[in-house]
């Protein structure tokens, strides 16, 4: 047993002068790379390459930055401490490990000059995307892009990024697309070179149509607007603002004139086609097809829209001074009065609420009512046509019930006032009575009219009308059976006579 530990022995100080050096290569090389990586990030802190990138890929508002000094420095330690392991088992003549390590460091810098290249063009592509980003915002903005749309025009509480840096920062990313394919074909990356390759070439011969596109929208949004505003400020002066404003159209649109109104038609009806041309220059079929037919409908109701859109506006007008003349006719014959004559108040009604405005009201309600059924069945709205007949039939009927209803008032006054001058006993009892008896008839006679609750309105009369008789004949029969007996012995004795 002491013999094999003393071979053993022998052995290991007989090895140990070969295994010092290894171990020496290993223990400095660690060091130098350990130095090296730390020299390394020290170089690029000082560059700050984790916020610059961080800035481009993120932008500046990026929450976190990318760790890109670390991975390069750490890439410099490994890739060091490859070398001083080949090394390291080359001292110690251990060739089955060594092999592979120097097959991986012969690829490693067979491909470094393709790693510089693409580094190269990834940089050439960064400087060219940030010259053309940057001359492109400082166009836009001496431009005043952002101040001519509504963007620039927004609230500043909306976050609302401005159009000359979205597309600044578009003109940016599509420089690296641009350059993507020549950075994969440096890294020989054949395989995700083909399909970018294909996309892009699909992309740059649909960029003709969308260029052309653009250009109709933008033309025909162009001449839209200058249309709009060149046919608004004529008629502006010519005076159909005025002329709305007498009409008392001006209460209708608010605060849109009636020149802008039809300058915004115009624009519409032009801006429509355009967009439709552009998407037609897009080759989107799918889209220009119904947009199309649409179109077609369109362009046909224009003649029935614009026919419907005459006859209201003429009925308006007619309806205003129609309106106006009744009201003045009626306060001329003294109907402001009616209230007072009807016992309702005993006060005239001050304001523009006369009765004789509210008559006036009616009667352009009714012309604007007739105006709309006929302008319906010009564009061919059946359905809202027989309704608004229906309507002005209901109408018709409540009028007429009030009108009823309004002259039992004024006959039962009359009445009342005729009992009362009579000078009879118990007069005022009867006048009472008769008003009401009038005013009951009338009430009925004017719901029937008004076509409402009819079968309600008739057994309520019926059963009124009953019990009134039956109490006649009960008082005529109980209280007065000696007046009714003398009554009918005469009756009898006048008949025998004859």
């Amino acid at each position: 047993m002491q013999e094999m530990f003393n071979r053993a022995l022998d052995l290991i100080v007989a090895y140990l002068p070969n295994l010092i050096g290894p171990i020496a290569i290993l223990v400095i090389g660690f060091l130098i790379a350990f130095v090296v990586a730390a020299l390394v990030r020290m170089a690029l802190r000082r560059t700050t390459l984790d916020s610059r990138l961080t800035r481009l890929l993120f932008g500046d508002e990026a929450d976190k930055s990318v760790p890109v000094e670390n991975a390069i420095s750490k890439g410099v330690f490994y890739l060091l401490m490859i070398f001083v392991l080949v090394e390291f088992f080359q001292a110690l003549q251990l060739t089955a490990i060594t092999g592979p390590l120097n097959k991986l460091l012969d690829t490693t810098f067979a491909y470094l000059p393709s790693l510089f290249g693409a580094g190269v063009l990834l940089l050439i592509a960064w400087m060219l995307a940030t010259v053309l980003r940057r001359v492109m915002l400082v166009t836009l903005q001496g431009a005043k892009l952002d101040e001519r749309l509504a963007c620039g025009q927004a609230d500043t509480k909306t976050k609302c990024a401005p159009l000359s840096k979205t597309l600044s920062d578009v003109v940016y990313w599509v420089v690296f697309i641009l350059f993507l394919p020549l950075i994969l074909d440096a890294l020989r990356l054949q395989g995700a070179l083909e399909p970018i390759k294909t996309l892009l070439n699909r992309v740059f011969d649909f960029v003709p149509s969308i260029i052309g596109a653009g250009l109709i929208i933008l033309i025909g949004w162009f001449l839209a607007r200058l249309i709009r505003q060149v046919v608004s400020n004529l008629l502006a002066a010519a005076g159909l603002d005025r002329l709305s404003d007498r009409l008392g159209l001006s209460e209708t649109l608010g605060e849109l004139k009636l020149s802008g109104l039809i300058g915004l038609v115009l624009y519409v009806l032009i801006l429509i086609p355009v967009i439709i041309a552009g998407l037609s220059a897009l080759k989107l079929d799918a889209v220009t097809q119904p947009a199309s037919a649409m179109l077609g409908k369109i362009m046909d109701a224009l003649p029935l829209m614009f026919g419907a859109a005459l006859v209201l506006v003429i009925s308006y007008i007619v309806a205003r001074i129609v309106a106006t003349l009744v009201t003045n006719v009626l306060a001329g014959m003294g109907f402001n009065n009616v209230l007072i004559n009807l016992g309702i108040t005993k006060k005239p009604t001050q304001g523009g609420k006369t009765p004789a405005a509210i008559v006036g009201m009616l009667a352009l309600a009714t012309i604007m009512i007739l105006a709309s059924i006929e302008a319906s069945r010009m564009l061919k709205f059946d359905t809202l046509a027989d309704l608004l007949a229906k309507l002005l039939v209901f109408g018709g009927h409540i009028l007429m019930g009030l009108i009823i209803l309004g002259v039992g008032m004024f006959l039962a006054n009359v009445v009342a006032k005729s009992v009362l001058e009579s000078g009879r006993a118990n007069a005022g009892m009867l006048a009472t009575a008769a008003r009401v008896v009038v005013l009951v008839l009338a009430g009925a006679m004017a719901l029937r009219q008004m076509d409402i609750a009819n079968e309600i309105v008739n057994l309520a009369f019926g059963l009124l009308l009953g019990a009134v008789a039956v109490a006649v004949a009960l008082a005529f029969g109980l209280g007065g059976r000696e007046s009714a007996a003398k009554l009918i012995e005469e009756w009898r004795a006048s008949t025998k006579g004859k």
